[in-house]
């Protein structure tokens, strides 16, 4: 359900209608699912109702809004209201790209390289295209979280394009890891595109808040894991990496 200030945006919608537009509210009540021209809303009475939506969340409504109920309302000034979601962010890892390529494009071993991860299976191989199952750790209320995501890996560009097959929540989920080379070893930045579904349990802005505050903390656990093995390999004498970069994944 939508939100905003800690109500359902229908009843605000609700209320800008039995105000502004002389809705009956005990009919509404009765039928929540009926257009609002159903309801007796006119044309007047629609264009009042998107000159309050326009004033209060900057958002237009289509004249053909009259064909629409209210919850359904509220769903299209949600989204309208809410841009979608873009997150940045990236670590600079003390070792060479080819290693750093090679343990974070290791899909199979995930659960060795992120925390949040319980469970990954690996569905399907197609040259450097994978697809996989991941399942988290349960959350606090115990729910263990899990969908399909597909990504492809390119080699030559040191670039992977993912996206969720089973998008959850999510309308979309489309991510893109970039690697470079800097002075002090590896860059590794992860870009989010992506929005909610109306029915989610938060919307575009906390979902942009969560990833960014949680890619923090992933980041900083693959530094800290991929630089000790590059230690490792060093003290032992072996290649940082092979020639050839293994297949790839994505969250």
């Amino acid at each position: 359900m939508t939100v905003t200030h800690g109500r359902p945006l229908t009843a605000e919608i609700t209320d800008i209608l039995v105000a502004h537009c002389g809705l009956d509210a005990d009919a509404a009540a009765r039928a929540p699912a009926a257009s609002l021209e159903e309801l007796g809303m006119d044309s007047l009475a629609l264009l009042e109702l998107s000159a309050v939506v326009a004033d209060r969340w900057q958002v237009s409504i289509p004249e053909q809004s009259g064909q629409l109920s209210i919850p359904a309302v509220a769903d299209l000034v949600a989204r309208r209201a809410d841009p979608p979601g873009h997150t940045e962010n990236g670590v600079l890892i003390d070792a060479p790209l080819a290693l750093v390529w090679e343990i974070t494009n290791d899909v199979a071993n995930w659960t060795e390289l992120f925390t949040e991860y319980a469970v990954v299976e690996i569905l399907h191989r197609d040259g450097h295209t994978v697809r996989f199952r991941l399942t988290m750790h349960p959350d606090e209320n115990g729910v263990a979280w899990s969908w399909v995501s597909e990504r492809t890996a390119d080699p030559v560009s040191r670039q992977v394009r993912a996206h969720r097959v089973e998008t959850g929540p999510f309308e979309y989920m489309r991510i893109h890891w970039r690697y470079t080379e800097e002075e002090g070893g590896t860059r590794m930045t992860w870009v989010q595109d992506f929005a909610m579904k109306p029915t989610a349990p938060v919307d575009n802005a906390a979902m942009t808040e969560r990833i960014n505050t949680n890619s923090v903390i992933q980041l900083g656990v693959i530094k800290d894991r991929v630089e000790r093995i590059a230690r490792q390999r060093a003290e032992q004498g072996r290649p940082a990496a092979g020639d050839e970069p293994t297949e790839a994944g994505d969250e």
